[in-house]
């Protein structure tokens, strides 16, 4: 049974979630200790996390930090703020898709149903065998399942979305990606298709490359869309 972590701090709302959660399958988890948000996430292990943005104390961008440096389970934001720029700081954060309220209940199933499905079912990324997956690129090595980015001496994380556009670009070196096919590639859904959405994951990507001294790593082709382009220097191996 997948668990569901509910973090909205309406009692109503989170109950009224979490029967429709159990009506359809779902392990609901209710936040009751708006504090300890992580500790309950690490305590469970949901496979779901639903997240409202206006909680006590810290907000839902806070609480979405937290827990993407803890797991790349999917995120849901559930939350009145209808704003464009709410929905871009979520993608910021590492949200996977954003619901406003009011919504049908309906709706919350199909996309909870997706992201289960995505990340865990018949669309999930699973390794052929029991060897870990590596992708050596020019001195950069990735691990897809570990959602770590390795080059010299240094490594960071990134969050699967950024692993996955990073992912394509590589296999399709030196050739471009047209900007829909990212978004298809990255997102089963029509989720996010405005500008900023595509925009902002690749400004996110081309920071974590700055972060390992990686410049003018990921190239804009006008009109068309992205491509690697090696500026570094190729490690020798």
């Amino acid at each position: 049974m997948y668990k569901i972590l509910i973090v909205e701090d309406d009692q109503k709302i989170a109950q009224l979630l979490s029967n429709h959660l159990l009506k359809f399958g779902y392990e609901p988890i209710l936040v009751d200790d708006f504090d300890q948000i992580d500790d309950l996430f690490l305590k469970h292990s949901p496979h779901v996390v639903l997240l409202d943005i206006n909680l006590p104390k810290y907000d839902g961008y806070y609480w979405c930090k937290k827990i993407r440096q803890l797991s790349s389970c999917p995120i849901i934001f559930v939350s009145a703020r209808i704003g464009e720029m709410d929905q871009v700081m979520a993608i910021e954060y590492g949200a996977d898709d954003f619901i406003t309220k009011p919504f049908s209940y309906d709706i919350v199933m199909a996309k909870i149903k997706s992201q289960v499905r995505r990340s865990y079912g018949e669309f999930s990324v699973t390794p052929s065998s029991d060897k870990e997956r590596e992708i050596r690129f020019h001195g950069l090595i990735l691990y897809p399942e570990r959602l770590e980015l390795h080059f010299r001496d240094q490594k960071l994380f990134l969050v699967k979305k950024e692993m996955d556009m990073l992912d394509l670009l590589i296999s399709v070196y030196p050739r471009s990606v047209k900007r829909n096919k990212l978004l298809e590639h990255v997102w089963d859904e029509q989720i996010f298709i405005g500008e900023n959405t595509l925009n902002v994951y690749i400004a996110r990507l081309r920071k974590k490359l700055q972060e390992l001294e990686i410049d003018h790593a990921i190239e804009t082709v006008k009109g068309v869309g992205y491509r690697i382009h090696v500026t570094w220097e190729e490690d020798v191996e």
